[in-house]
């Protein structure tokens, strides 16, 4: 946990910005599971900030969840700060159908099928996967969290970044534990 709290820092630091309150702040009271999801989330909302979308600039971002109920929560407490749009909305997908208007999709899926099934829906739309594990990683994510040893820790697929149109920052390329 030290070692992602050390990463997430890093990317706070290269955005010139504080660590989201939620995070800094998190409740005494709340347990090991909801600090993870916190942490998680504050690592995604990072990862959108580390992004460039091809044009035209989108007006309302939309973080998108899939699989992963606790993350929803997690998330939706994120989407209340700025984001360099006029609007930040997250939205809780149940099927693939449902990805219109996504712009960063969070995949709580460790199975293959599942994966599949999402990314394939998605085609080539520029929207920045992320998902929760090494199998997300190995089927088509853009960026995996992928939990280690020492902490939570991420992978980049970069190629997979640049078929989507999506340009990652080279500070982040560079705090990944691996990229492809």
């Amino acid at each position: 946990m030290r070692a992602a709290l050390m990463c997430l820092l890093s990317l706070a630091a290269l955005a010139g910005l504080a660590m989201p309150s939620d995070v800094a702040a998190a409740n005494p009271a709340s347990g090991p599971a909801q600090e993870d999801a916190q942490l998680r989330a504050a690592f995604v909302y990072r990862f959108a900030q580390f992004t460039q979308w091809p044009p035209p600039p989108v007006s309302e971002f939309t973080y998108c969840v899939a699989g992963n109920l606790a993350m929803q929560e997690a998330m939706q407490a994120l989407t209340l700060k700025a984001h360099g749009v006029a609007s930040v909305r997250m939205r809780y997908l149940s099927d693939p159908q449902q990805l219109g208007g996504c712009q960063l999709l969070l995949l709580g899926f460790s199975g293959r099928a599942d994966l599949l099934r999402w990314q394939t829906a998605l085609a080539n739309e520029p929207v920045l996967v992320v998902g929760e594990s090494a199998e997300a990683f190995r089927n088509g994510a853009v960026i995996a969290l992928v939990a280690e040893p020492n902490g939570l820790a991420f992978r980049i697929n970069h190629t997979e970044a640049k078929r989507r149109g999506l340009v990652l920052s080279s500070q982040m390329l560079k705090l990944a534990r691996e990229v492809k």
